[in-house]
Order: C-alpha cells, then structure tokens, then sequence
C-alpha cells in the first residue's frame, strides 16, 4: 500500500510539474518523508528527480536553449555535490525542518521575483547555478528559485521546460553520485527512487497536451498551495518527531 501511494501521488505530480515546469518535489518529498524517513528521503527523491527530468527533456527535446543550459550547470553540477555533502552531515529533524521552512519561504520570494519583474542573462544563470545548486544539494527542490530564472531569462512554454529541466538534469546526477559516493544510495534506496521516478515520468508525458491550456495565473495559485502544504506537512512531521 505504501508503495501505491507513492505512484498514485506521483503520478499526479509528474502531471502537474510537466505542466508548471516545477513541483514533484515538493508534493512528492512529504509522502517520501512520511514512508522512509528524511534520510532515505532526499536519496530517493534526488534519483526520482533525475528521471522526472529526463522525461521533460525527451517530451519537448527541439525545443531546449543548450546556452542557457550550459551556464546554469556549469556552477550548478559542482554546487550541487557540495550541498548535498553538506546535508549528510545534518541530523534528520533538522532536515525535515529546513526543507518545511524553504518551502513556505519561496511563496513570498516568488511573489517578490515577479513583482520586480527582473530580467536575466547567461551571467545571471550562472551565478543563480551556483546558488541554486548548492540548495538543491540540501533540500529537495528548489523549483521555485529555478522556475523564475528561466522565465526571465525570456524562456515559456515548451523551451521553459525543457531548459529547466536539462539544466536540472545535471545537479539531480550530480546530487545523486554524491550521495551514492558517501554511501547514502543503497541498491534498495536507488530500487525506491527508480519506482517513484517511473510514476513522475508516465505523468510528464500526460501533462504535455495541457501545457498551451495553462493560464499564468493558475500555475501560480497552484504552486502557491503546494509549496505552503508540503512545508506545513514537513514542519508538522518534525515536531511531532
């Protein structure tokens, strides 16, 4: 049963971030946390990210900016490995605890990014790379920094999320090498990850004839509600630990 429900909120949340370009993570990462535990967790959903990624590149592949892709990994991948050593080394509560506040803490920063209507450049994804990376290294998602930096970079619809995502691609590799290195991926966490990812991807490819249907102000009000209910989730897990 555990492992159907994992699929079943995996389905649903491939589907949506194939869509929006972001939020598997975040609606995926409580369930996660509430079956294994934050430790085995991230691991899991770092190689379920991978294929989530994966997927997204394949369903929109002509469309991905290789340039903006390059200068957001290129500090990214680096970045990446050193957050996600930085995370072995933190204690589980405090895990839980910082990935709830992250998340509840991007709805007004996203609303600040949006608000100042900022615009970017190459110099821009690579310093949002470094930055961004060695985040996603630590907690487990930071769609709603990267989602913004692409899209004022000029990038929508299809280009958006295939870009974001091939840029994502590298940190999630590089996240998951590190991990598997410090002997934090087992076969069994890896097997785990592979199940969920599985369900991430049949949903990116669902969410592909709904992405022209999407209004701006719907991917809003949508990521607005996930990101406050997954922090809440975790924040709640933590202290009743």
């Amino acid at each position: 049963m555990g492992f159907l429900f994992v699929l079943i909120v995996g389905l649903v949340a491939g589907t949506i971030s194939g869509i929006v370009g972001t939020g598997s993570s975040i609606m995926l990462m409580p369930v996660l946390v509430y079956q294994y535990g934050p430790k085995q967790a991230v691991p899991i959903m770092a190689v379920a990210a991978v294929m989530a990624n994966l997927s997204r590149i394949l369903a929109w592949w002509r469309e991905v900016d290789w340039r903006a892709c390059l200068a957001y990994s290129i500090t990214g991948i680096p970045a990446a490995a050193l957050g996600a050593r930085t995370l072995l080394a933190l204690p589980s509560r405090a895990v839980d605890i910082a990935i709830g506040v992250f998340l509840i803490a991007m709805v007004p920063v996203r609303h600040w990014l949006a608000k100042h209507k900022l615009k970017a450049n190459l110099w821009h994804l690579m310093i949002g790379g470094a930055l961004i990376g060695y985040l996603t290294g630590i907690v487990a998602s930071t769609g709603p920094l990267s989602v913004p930096l692409f899209l004022f970079y000029g990038l929508s619809k299809g280009a958006f999320l295939a870009t974001e995502a091939a840029s994502s691609l590298g940190l999630y590799v590089s996240k998951s090498v590190t991990f598997e290195r410090f002997g934090a991926l087992t076969p069994d966490i890896a097997l785990k990850g592979l199940i969920a990812g599985a369900s991430l991807m049949a949903g990116a490819f669902i969410a592909k004839r709904f992405v022209l249907q999407m209004k701006p102000e719907s991917f809003r009000l949508i990521m607005d509600g996930i990101m406050l209910a997954a922090g809440t989730a975790l924040l709640w897990s933590a202290m009743a630990a």
